[in-house]
């Protein structure tokens, strides 16, 4: 049985869905809580992280924070783990602030963007059977740029919201939302960010696209696994991946 691993930057940001259709994919699911192992009282003592060869694919998944906080100690050592696993041929998939992590370690830079997205925006894509159009879950202010020699995949008119290089696939946005971490988000901004950008909840709440977005979430699986197979061969010993994700 493959395995996959998904790193939790942020306990309000689970895996939620992604983890369902990991699990329905034949994997067995495990996760890795960043913050449980951080100790900002000891700047001394490090996030130890886990062994990434030990797993056929890592998710590293969103935070509230900004990739580029100088007091998140750990993200520097996540970096090191996605570009050890990369190099060893793991699949990575990134979600959006786990998506701008795998974009630095690939050498893209991540800054704050001049149009946020809060809410169901339409993402266009080069490559529909890799990431299907429509409207995809985003909550950010930050934005990756492209890495050197990776394939855009989707984009809209705020930002790059996909790429590929090797076995690595970068997310702007949240696939993995369903209808409950959608609420959840809404309670806990209070109004905040949205009333910054001008939103009701109930525009977001009216624009969603739940439904059809589980329905492409299997399609970006299905088709970031068939990615692996072809163009991720395994070291040896270890077989390949195959078919029988605030923010």
């Amino acid at each position: 049985m493959p395995k996959v691993l998904f790193l939790y930057n942020d306990p309000t940001a689970p895996s939620a869905l992604l983890g369902e259709v990991f699990a329905e994919s034949g994997f067995d699911c495990s996760t890795f809580d960043v913050l449980a192992h951080d100790r900002p009282d000891d700047p001394l003592v490090d996030v130890t992280f886990p062994d990434p060869t030990a797993y056929d694919v890592i998710v590293p998944l969103g935070a509230r924070w900004s990739v580029y906080d100088e007091r998140l100690s750990w993200v520097a050592g996540e970096i090191e783990m996605v570009r050890d696993g990369l190099a060893a041929g793991v699949g990575v998939l990134g979600v959006c602030f786990g998506g701008q992590l795998v974009a630095s370690a690939l050498g893209g830079t991540v800054a704050r963007s001049p149009e946020p997205e809060i809410g169901w925006h339409e993402v266009h894509s080069s490559d529909p059977t890799l990431v299907p159009d429509g409207r995809w879950f985003q909550w950010h202010f930050d934005r990756f740029t492209l890495p050197p020699g990776a394939v855009e995949v989707a984009r809209n008119s705020c930002a790059t919201q996909a790429f590929v290089k090797g076995t690595a696939m970068g997310l702007q946005f949240h696939p993995e939302v369903d209808l409950a971490l959608q609420e959840q988000w809404i309670a806990e901004d209070h109004g905040g960010d949205l009333g910054q950008l001008g939103l009701r909840a109930d525009d977001v709440r009216a624009a969603a696209e739940l439904d059809d977005a589980a329905r492409r979430l299997r399609l970006l699986v299905g088709g970031f696994l068939s990615l692996l197979d072809l163009r991720a061969p395994r070291e040896p010993g270890r077989g390949r991946v195959g078919g029988p994700t605030r923010r």
